[in-house]
């Protein structure tokens, strides 16, 4: 038995793992006194954007954040009302579902598909009803979901999609980018995803009335003739008096939810690095699956379509006959670190707002909840740690 803990993700007992080049950015950072939105955010969003498929990113404080300025932004451009429906899988981080609820929405769960983990598009078009305003599907685990089904019923029903593609960077879907597909896709930097900037999120789009909206929104609801300290500069007199007029003008409700340079220096270069990054997930889960195929009695291992890639943000088994607690508690007692498969419909605040039997009504994401979790596959395992972890799973069932 090992006497190192294992953590899921890339954090432990020493934190993260700053490289070379994210102390350099930084340090330029510390070095221009500058911490507000300027160049490094700027860069940060140019390249996201570019690399996803799309005209703008925005940068916020966390992929959270990015979802709930891009659905207050498509409530106000297209006039939604409060009780509207948005349709969210019903096996996902509750943030997906949470921002609909702060939105005076109301979210409407779909169940998910027993193979990818991701919505089910076949029980979408049952879920629908005159109020229904937009789908927001989940690329859960690394994993785009099947975004052509899922397009073409918004087409005939006229709904709009956002995208949380917050567990799943750079991978495509029949050759084009997550995030790129809805109105606006949103993505996570916190800690234990993809790109790590400690915090943050980014939310894309080709729409330049919903990015403009969205800025709006992530800074307290200011007028866009002011949405950051640079919007005054190289001004014609005329133009200069307007702005400053209006440096203070709030036009609709918003939030603070900025980020600095800081983290968009990180962020640029953990861009820079995120072909490596990706390479490694890989290649750590490919090594889980080779190992753990023959006990494919008991586990379901993860399964990447051949339309899509898998970028394994972490790796996700579900027994397929009994509860996951005993082979978990084996985990964990010998310092591998699991986290379950973002239960949501057995929450306690969901179960008072929408019943204790919410979670009956979605019997794959049920399973999910009582069988599933997932284990580490962040780029700074060692290979004694992998293998050690396969290991572990096998003594669990031998025993």
């Amino acid at each position: 038995m090992t006497k190192k803990f294992i953590p899921s993700y890339q954090i432990g007992s020493a934190g993260f793992l700053f490289g070379r080049k994210e102390k350099e950015y930084v340090a330029k950072v510390l070095k221009s006194h500058r911490l507000s939105y300027g160049p490094w955010s700027q860069k940060f969003e140019e390249i996201f954007a570019k690399e996803h498929d799309s005209k703008f990113a925005v940068f916020s404080n966390s992929g959270t954040s990015a979802l709930q300025m891009a659905l207050a932004a498509m409530k106000e451009k297209y006039n939604w009302q409060d009780g509207d429906e948005v349709i969210v899988p019903a096996s996902t981080f509750i943030a997906t579902s949470n921002i609909v609820l702060f939105n005076n929405m109301k979210p409407v769960f779909v169940d998910v598909d027993p193979r990818t983990y991701n919505i089910d598009p076949s029980k979408i078009e049952e879920a629908i009803t005159k109020k229904t305003r937009a789908i927001i599907p989940v690329h859960l685990y690394g994993l785009p979901a099947d975004m052509d089904p899922i397009m073409k019923i918004s087409k005939v029903y006229k709904l709009r999609v956002l995208e949380d593609s917050c567990e799943c960077m750079f991978a495509k879907y029949k050759g084009r980018k997550v995030g790129s597909f809805g109105d606006v896709g949103c993505f996570s930097t916190y800690i234990a995803h993809f790109l790590v900037t400690g915090v943050g999120g980014l939310a894309t789009t080709s729409d330049p009335e919903l990015a403009t909206l969205m800025r709006s929104y992530m800074n307290h609801g200011r007028d866009s003739i002011y949405l950051n300290i640079d919007a005054d500069k190289g001004l014609s007199s005329k133009k200069l008096k307007m702005v400053v007029s209006k440096r203070f003008s709030f036009v609709r409700l918003g939030h603070s939810m900025r980020a600095t340079e800081l983290e968009a220096a990180i962020g640029v270069a953990q861009f820079e690095g995120r072909h490596e990054n990706i390479k490694k997930r890989k290649a750590i889960a490919e090594f889980y699956t080779k190992h753990l195929l023959d006990l494919s009695n008991h586990l379901q291992l993860p399964i990447v379509p051949k339309d899509r890639d898998h970028h394994f943000m972490m790796y996700p088994i579900v027994l397929k006959n009994m509860s996951k607690k005993n082979l978990v508690n084996y985990l964990e007692e010998h310092n591998i670190e699991t986290r379950e498969m973002v239960p949501l419909t057995n929450q306690p605040i969901y179960k008072k707002i929408f019943g204790n039997d919410l979670e009956s009504h979605f019997p794959v994401a049920e399973w999910i909840n009582k069988n599933g979790f997932y284990i580490g596959s962040h780029p700074y395992l060692k290979t004694i740690e992998i293998k050690y972890i396969v290991d572990t799973i096998h003594n669990f069932f031998k025993k």
